[in-house]
């Protein structure tokens, strides 16, 4: 098998063959969950590749926001259970969701939205992030639940890769709820290195015996079913396991304290002679195991924003009424400039959350891949819920933040969760780097790393330019290239003229970020996988112009005059991140103004406005 462009650069670069051969593998399972997809809608076509590389800006006819969502009562039957229950004092057992509310949520038929079956389809996935973001207003728990069973549990894995044993044995029992699911791939020396697998099974006749251990394994308990990473052969494979009902000898839960996600089950799996039936293995035409592992994670990462949008909703009802009810030196903090600016900043964080999830659930829904897509929107949202409950909300709330009931004091690290799960932000932003420049590396740079290895040499001078002459030549004309398409200019007719002029300054800085990150490559050339800061920086400009572009559209296609206020703030938000500069007296007054105008709205009370 020829050797994957991650690979040859990490060996260029004079990293150890253990080290290019783990990101090889990494690399080689990213390609074959490539191929699975038509061509057109492959990663090199799709919006952000070609608006780096052909100029051809992320226009309309990528978004189909679908604004009739069938099966709201559905949506209402899970959000009357919710409440009524919370209202019962029993949605939770212990600190656990209840098992009163998992059955009410199976009769319901949350679990098996995304799940296909002969006598009813599956939901599109904008309509399934459309539930999460409403289910996470209410909580929280309840959406990861589900996008852990429908997005990289074993539903996914068995729509998209089981055979028809696997479907008839499984799809109706993890659709009614009978069968709640979690996918096994950390163990305690596996995590972003998903190469570095210990977990094994081997074949025994009509079964496979595994042995191992998997680690932070969300939605795992007794009675479940688990999407189980491991080395069949010395390759990585899936095989779907039924845990049993109790520990026995050869399998034991480990439960250890966690507490992000402690209202589901976090736990440590071991599995000694463990017996699996042979039947339960998904094999693969071609890829492996890390191939469904990663299939399924462009779907989580949707759903982290998805339900990050609705936490911070969610905190947006509180701070309101605070706002109102907290005086300070005889004046209501919701007249305090600060704090209006606050709810200005979190209402552009959620619309812009909100824009990203649509538009990449209406991708999948299309058909792309949408790996960059997705990952812009999994940092954007983790990030934004971040700042949003610690610098917007909990400095909002004070010292009572930190009190029990209140959504802060207990669920900040729920809310701090998403920056790690689906892939750590920072290593998210180098993945998207690495996918990005992988054909232009590949294409031009490839073959003037092997000259320069083969010459021993770090970098070429002018004479040895000369001398390569027919390696240097491609490189030369796709440069020329690039400077006759920076004169392409993008069609920005369809956006209000007061946002449009955000949507021109993120088009001609798109413009640049070929060159921009052409010109990385030349400079470092074989040093660049160790400048992982400047990776990361450019990287994370590049999501954040494709956002206000984003969100710019999203905004013009709801057609409301508040929307578009508020989308100007993101906009002016993103616009500074970008420059590095400090907000403008002018983007100070906008927010302010937002935030005024957004607190005096009539808001659900919420329950922490106690007099103390």
């Amino acid at each position: 098998m020829d050797k994957s462009f991650a690979e040859v650069a990490m060996e260029m670069s004079g990293k150890s063959a253990e080290e290019s051969k783990s990101i090889g593998k990494v690399d080689t399972a990213d390609d074959e969950v490539e191929r699975l997809f038509e061509d057109k809608y492959q990663t090199r076509n799709s919006p952000v590749y070609k608006a780096v590389w052909g100029k051809e800006f992320p226009t309309q006819d990528f978004f189909n926001f679908d604004f009739e969502r069938p099966n709201i009562s559905i949506l209402h039957k899970c959000m009357e259970t919710i409440e009524d229950l919370k209202n019962q004092n029993k949605l939770y057992n212990g600190k656990k969701l209840s098992d009163e509310l998992l059955t009410s949520l199976s009769n319901a038929g949350y679990f098996g939205l995304l799940v296909p079956l002969p006598e009813k389809p599956a939901v599109t996935f904008s309509e399934f992030t459309h539930f999460l973001t409403q289910i996470a207003t209410v909580e929280a728990s309840v959406a990861g639940l589900a996008s852990v069973h429908g997005c990289i549990g074993s539903v996914d894995p068995i729509k998209a890769f089981g055979n028809e044993c696997h479907k008839t044995k499984y799809l109706h029992k993890l659709a009614n709820g009978e069968l709640l699911s979690a996918f096994g791939l950390t163990e305690p020396c596996a995590g972003s290195d998903l190469t570095a697998l210990r977990t094994t099974a081997r074949l025994e006749g009509d079964h496979y015996i595994l042995n191992g251990e998997k680690l932070f394994i969300t939605n795992a308990t007794y009675g479940r079913l688990v999407s189980i990473v491991c080395l069949i052969d010395n390759k990585p494979q899936v095989i779907l396991v039924e845990l049993p009902k109790e520990d026995t000898e050869n399998f034991r839960i480990v439960n250890y304290d966690i507490y992000a996600l402690s209202r589901l089950h976090n736990n440590r799996l071991e599995f000694k002679d463990f017996k699996v039936l042979k039947e339960n293995l998904i094999e693969l035409n071609q890829g492996d195991g890390l191939t469904i592992a990663y299939h399924g994670l462009n779907l989580g990462r949707v759903s982290l924003c998805a339900n990050a949008s609705g936490c911070m909703k969610r905190m947006l009802e509180s701070m309101i009424p605070w706002s109102h009810y907290r005086k300070t030196y005889g004046q209501a903090i919701g007249n305090r400039e600060l704090v209006q600016n606050r709810i200005g900043k979190l209402a552009s964080y959620i619309l812009s959350s909100d824009s990203l999830v649509s538009w990449c659930s209406s991708l999948i829904d299309q058909g792309y891949r949408g790996e960059l897509e997705c990952i812009i929107a999994k940092t954007f949202g983790s990030e934004c819920q971040k700042e949003a409950a610690i610098d917007l909300c909990m400095k909002t709330h004070g010292g009572r933040s930190f009190l029990g009931g209140h959504i802060i004091g207990d669920n900040i690290h729920d809310l701090l969760a998403p920056l790690i799960y689906e892939g750590e932000g920072d290593m998210l932003n180098m993945a998207f780097f690495k996918t990005l420049v992988k054909d232009h590396g590949t294409a031009y740079f490839e073959p003037v790393g092997r000259a320069l290895a083969k010459s021993g040499k770090k970098s070429m001078s002018p004479v040895d330019m000369v001398k390569n002459y027919k390696v240097i030549a491609p490189y030369a004309a796709w440069m020329v290239n690039e400077i006759t398409l920076y004169k392409k200019r993008m069609d920005i007719s369809h956006v209000p003229y007061d946002i449009g002029e955000d949507v021109a300054f993120a088009a001609t800085e798109l413009q640049r970020t070929g060159w921009e990150l052409s010109s990385l490559m030349r400079k470092y050339q074989l040093k660049l996988a160790d400048k992982q800061c400047r990776i990361s920086l450019l990287s994370k400009k590049i999501q954040n112009l494709i956002t206000i572009i984003v969100t710019s559209t999203y905004a013009s296609t709801i057609d409301d005059d508040l929307t578009y206020r508020i989308c100007k703030v993101s906009c002016d938000n993103l616009s500074n991140s970008i420059k590095g500069s400090l907000p403008t007296d002018d983007q100070i007054r906008r927010s302010v103004r937002l935030g005024k105008e957004l607190s005096n709205r009539d808001v659900a009370f919420d329950s922490i406005l106690m007099k103390y």
